[in-house]
């Protein structure tokens, strides 16, 4: 793929540029990397999390061939502005953000409260989406997605307990296998040593974790229109968002596809990264 500029292409995630660009009143932070030009891949990130959340092991990859960009919503991170009540609303901002950039073609790369806020964009502006990856998440109005709320706070008292970083917790099994996974992730995400982003504010992080619930308790979107080619993915043992709302996403939206992977729980494809991140880069080839 052919590049805009004549810079040197970075395609690691621990060197990508902290970016900002101003647009609605909002200043929002963001990191590309990889070949410009085409259609670049957006990463809508999860509950709590900031640019340095990402695992480079499933960004670095899929930037060996494609334009990445993550960003950070309203209110979260080096972002200006305050996290919206609904994740309507925070779509509806990451609309604006992606107008800002001039893109009219995107590929969404979404893991947990991404994939919500994903879903949420896709209904308001299929036209704008070509593929569509969705990760640890669920359905608006599933079976227990309001639980969330619960499970968060129960698990950040658990890690608070043992000195240790929540989403070990919430994202893996607590066992040999999960635990490991955990503790290799946590170190991944230390990477990136310089200009790294600010962390999230109690309240946005209660902000979001609102909103997630009023997503869960609203009725149900129409998922039957997607017609981009969907990949779905999750741990057999989520106990953030229900490893059967995965299965009910790929009930409800025509022609996707679902990988179910043993032994793990909500952050399974940061477990199975060696498995998961070839098969991303292949179903996000331009």
């Amino acid at each position: 793929m052919s590049t805009t500029s004549t810079d040197p292409i970075i395609t690691s995630y621990a060197q990508a540029p902290a970016k900002t660009i101003a647009t609605g009143g909002i200043t929002y932070a963001y990191r590309e990397l990889g070949p410009k030009g085409g259609i670049p891949v957006i990463f809508f990130v999860h509950l709590a999390a900031t640019l340095d959340n990402w695992d480079p092991r499933i960004i670095d990859p899929i930037a060996q061939t494609r334009h990445v960009i993550t960003f950070d919503q309203p209110g979260v991170g080096a972002s200006t502005g305050a996290f919206p009540r609904t994740l309507e609303l925070a779509a509806d901002q990451a609309f604006t953000f992606i107008s800002a950039l001039g893109f009219d073609l995107i590929d969404i790369f979404s893991f947990s409260m991404g994939g919500m806020i994903a879903q949420d964009l896709v209904l308001k502006h299929p036209e704008l989406v070509r593929r569509l990856v969705l990760t640890g998440t669920g359905p608006r109005g599933g079976k227990d997605m309001d639980k969330v709320v619960r499970a968060t706070y129960y698990d950040i008292l658990r890690a608070t307990a043992t000195r240790s970083d929540p989403k070990e917790f919430l994202f893996f099994n607590r066992n040999t296998t999960g635990k490991a996974a955990g503790k290799a992730f946590i170190e991944r995400l230390k990477e990136r040593i310089g200009d790294r982003d600010k962390p999230i504010k109690v309240k946005a992080f209660r902000t979001q974790l609102k909103a997630i619930q009023r997503f869960g308790r609203s009725t149900p979107s129409d998922l039957s229109i997607f017609t981009q080619p969907t990949l779905i993915a999750n741990g057999d043992n989520d106990r953030m968002v229900p490893s059967i709302l995965s299965e009910d996403l790929h009930r409800r939206i025509k022609g996707s596809e679902l990988i179910i992977y043993p032994d793990s729980g909500h952050g399974s494809i940061f477990q199975f990264h060696e498995k998961f991140a070839p098969i991303a880069v292949k179903f996000l080839a331009p």
